[in-house]
């Protein structure tokens, strides 16, 4: 949704050189998007996106170690381009903002599938209930961002299914009204924060 970055490094393993120690990266907000789809009554899904998040791991590309992954979503940042909808959305029947302010996901280790594709499980927790996520991750770029700060960037893409019910949201679901399937992409940079402007 801080909830993608175990992903980044698993592909990375692969995908990059041997480089040294340890580094951090922080996942830029700015190009960063977390949107979901989820059906409406069979006949369409509905779009909506998360706007505010954080996220960050460390990552070292010579050893593969991961560690440190932590991505944190604030709830109430979701948007269905839909005013009543999205109040909806933010009340008990669903994400419950005021009892759940965050979404989190946390991940520790990924298996790389080859140079740029990979998968990372890790812990995604909603309305105080985690369950195990994998993420199928892409590498679309490694290289010095040309503006400004001129660090190391990694693009990633990553998308994953989960299922509403799992996480104990069951409105809606028995009668069909709305989807318990939700299907998740993420779209990132993530910025090497270890490196020296």
């Amino acid at each position: 949704m801080r909830i993608l970055t175990p992903v980044f490094a698993s592909v990375l393993a692969v995908a990059t050189p041997a480089l040294a120690d340890k580094a951090l990266y922080q996942l830029d907000d700015t190009h960063t998007a977390i949107y979901f789809t989820v059906e409406h009554i069979g006949y369409s899904k509905t779009l909506g996106i998360f706007t505010g998040l954080e996220g960050s791991f460390m990552y070292d590309t010579g050893t593969q170690e991961l560690s440190d992954v932590n991505v944190t979503i604030q709830a109430d940042s979701v948007n269905t381009f839909h005013q009543a909808r999205d109040g909806h959305v933010k009340n008990k029947d669903f994400l419950h903002v005021s009892e759940h302010p965050t979404i989190t996901f946390t991940a520790s280790e990924g298996t790389p599938e080859g140079d740029t594709a990979g998968t990372v499980t890790g812990e995604l927790t909603i309305l105080g209930v985690s369950q195990p996520v994998t993420l199928e991750v892409t590498l679309n770029k490694v290289g010095d961002y040309p503006f400004g700060h001129k660090r190391e960037v990694l693009g990633l893409s990553m998308t994953t299914s989960i299922m509403r019910s799992d996480f104990g949201m069951m409105y809606a679901v028995e009668n069909g009204l709305v989807g318990d399937q939700v299907d998740i992409t993420i779209e990132t940079e993530a910025m090497n924060m270890s490196e020296s402007s």
